[in-house]
């Protein structure tokens, strides 16, 4: 960290401020943006509130950083003033109940997007909590709200915490304008329009937006509001009706699509809310110069302790957006978009070659890709006219033969990228699809010859194939040949490399005895692992509409769900099974399933009989 050698402080100049001393020290005596965040200020494209504040900077704002404000009072929201324009509103990288909580709905120990990992430092349900605050504050001035949290909860959705259906946050937020999606078109036409004197009560037309309507003009207006839009069932019956809901799930999941979605409305007690349809993308001119933007990749230097969230991604390379993947449990598709938008080589190049005078750089890029790493410079033929399938997925159950599965570009990437001076590794750790990997033995040699450190990590998730199924995974068989595939490569190479394999448990469509049948796979092919986790309902997943419903979505059948804390907690501690500690969960759900041929002293037992009273080993 650089200190000014006059005052002995922190060199804050490369930063947006966070200070009111820091805007007058780069010649500003008002800010015309304010972002508020449930995050820790850190100035890397891998967090929301770098990207918009560098994006509204670039384009002449005065954009200042309010972290983690102190939410019992009004007094943090104001240590910036009154911004001309607008507060941007997030509660940050995540949602905030997912950062507050464990699926078990235990409050969580950590927090990897605060100083120290501290917890406690966002509110729960931080969007609506930092409106109202910033109502009191400052009611003249428009709130926005954005990120993950009001991306995600724009429409009525089941609140696993609370185990209801809560209202759009839209309806729930004392907020003008609602971004959903990634959010950098949005926001500068926002700002703008502001900027240019339009009420923010009339920026009613943005795509990626959502805004609100007075239950007085809607019942005055509701066929002229209705012309080219599509009203869903409203919140008063999804929230009583669990089939309805399923139904308007469907339907908004399928309109996400900036080609031939529409808007949409839906009518909730005191509001009525509407989705614009979805922005389209940036380009990839757009996205070179979003993630060249000058991003100092560091903590602002206020803070006296490390972000462990910085820490995994400081040297990584976000490569592209979109997932065609669309699995159940996942929100990005949602979020991001189906379409794969990739940055150009050269700008990728670029952002490497920036590592090389960091601080901490030792010539290790530790992440190349995202979580849809090996997509890069994917597309399919049909994306740009007639946008992506509306009853398709790409890739599942096998890749559609529109799609353009090369890896050609990435490989051509990874090459150049390990070529240049300065750059002695290049890791991909995770993210890789296997089954678009198995698609191309060469980038599978590529990506084993120079891009492991040790292990790879891929995520099966679960081993039986209905399961897989309902998740919209590549089945068992698709694993298996893919790990034959990774070892023959490996062996090949004289390598010693490894799988990681991450597993869910208590996944819509998984039963107890799935779950025996998958720890009985586990030993059976030695493919024990620590990384599993339990199927945490996130707002406006497929797998979460699932978990409130019991209903597939898409096919309006039934689906069996593990909704009680006993059998979830079941569910987990069998993938678990030598665990000592799971030992009383594990013998309750083979009892519970008529399978005590699994308790003994045999080979192929998964714990053993009770010994001198007691469970054990």
């Amino acid at each position: 960290m650089k200190h000014n050698k006059k005052s002995g402080r922190a060199d804050t100049s490369k930063f947006l401020p966070m200070s009111i001393e820091e805007a007058k020290n780069k010649g500003w005596d008002e800010l015309d943006v304010i972002i508020v965040t449930g995050d820790t200020y850190v100035d890397h494209p891998g967090f929301g509130t770098s990207i918009i504040g560098r994006v509204l900077e670039d384009a002449g704002y005065r954009v200042g950083v309010i972290s983690q404000p102190k939410w019992d009072d009004v007094e943090d929201f104001k240590k910036l003033g009154k911004p001309r324009l607008f507060f941007a509103i997030s509660a940050g990288n995540t949602d905030s109940m997912v950062s507050n909580y464990t699926p078990s709905k235990r409050l969580r120990h950590d927090d990897a997007y605060s100083p120290g990992n501290e917890p406690g430092l966002r509110p729960n349900r931080a969007t609506l909590v930092y409106s109202n605050r910033l109502r009191e504050a400052y009611p003249d001035v428009p709130r926005i709200v954005g990120g993950i949290e009001a991306s995600l909860r724009r429409f009525a959705q089941y609140d696993y915490w609370s185990d209801k259906v809560r209202q759009s946050i839209l309806a729930d937020a004392p907020a003008d304008l609602l971004v959903y999606g990634m959010g950098e078109l949005q926001i500068l036409e926002i700002a703008d329009r502001l900027n240019k004197g339009t009420p923010v009560s009339e920026i009613t037309d943005i795509e990626g937006t959502a805004w609100k309507i007075d239950i007085k003009t809607w019942k005055a207006k509701r066929e002229e509001l209705l012309k080219d839009r599509i009203e869903i069932a409203p919140y008063v019956e999804v929230s009583k009706d669990k089939e309805l809901y399923a139904k308007t799930f469907k339907t908004v999941y399928q309109e996400q699509d900036h080609i031939r979605g529409h808007d949409i409305i839906q009518v909730h007690p005191k509001t009525v809310v509407v989705q614009n349809k979805p922005m389209r993308p940036l380009t990839t001119e757009e996205l070179d110069h979003v993630y060249e933007l000058p991003f100092t990749r560091e903590t602002h230097p206020s803070y006296k302790e490390e972000v462990p969230a910085l820490d995994m991604v400081k040297f990584s390379i976000n490569t592209h957006r979109g997932c065609f993947g669309a699995c159940s449990f996942c929100a990005i598709a949602l979020h991001q978009g189906r379409m794969i938008r990739s940055r150009s080589i050269e700008s990728i190049l670029r952002e490497a070659e920036s590592f090389r005078d960091m601080k901490g750089f030792k010539g290790t890029i530790n992440g190349l890709g995202g979580p849809s790493a090996n997509m890069y410079g994917m597309d399919c033929k049909n994306w740009e006219e007639k946008g992506v399938c509306k009853d398709k997925v790409c890739i599942y159950p096998k890749a559609c033969p529109s799609l353009d599965t090369s890896h050609k570009k990435l490989i051509e990437l990874m090459r150049r990228l390990r070529n240049l001076p300065g750059i002695k590794k290049v890791f991909v750790g995770y993210g890789v699809r296997y089954d678009l990997a198995l698609l191309d033995e060469e980038y599978m040699e590529e990506l084993c010859a120079h891009h492991v450190s040790g292990q790879l990590k891929v995520a099966p998730e679960h081993y039986t194939d209905h399961v897989t199924d309902v998740m919209k995974k590549p089945d068992r068989e698709i694993f298996e040949r893919f790990e034959e595939k990774y070892k023959e490569i490996n062996k090949k190479l004289g390598k010693d490399q490894y799988l990681v394999a991450f597993l869910m448990s208590s996944h819509p469509g998984c039963t107890l005895k799935d779950m025996i049948e998958t720890a009985e796979y586990i030993r059976d092919t030695g493919r024990y692992t620590r990384q599993v986790q339990d199927f945490t309902p996130t707002p406006m997943t497929s797998a979460t509409c699932m978990f409130h419903t019991g209903i597939d979505p898409f096919t309006g059948k039934k689906i069996y769900v593990a909704t009680s804390a006993k059998e979830k907690s079941i569910q987990r501690a069998m993938l678990h099974y030598k665990e000592p500690g799971n030992y009383n969960l594990v013998y309750e759900g083979l009892k519970r399933a008529d399978r005590l041929d699994l308790v003994g002293n045999s080979w192929n037992c998964l714990i053993s009989r009770k010994k001198g009273g007691k469970r054990g080993w």
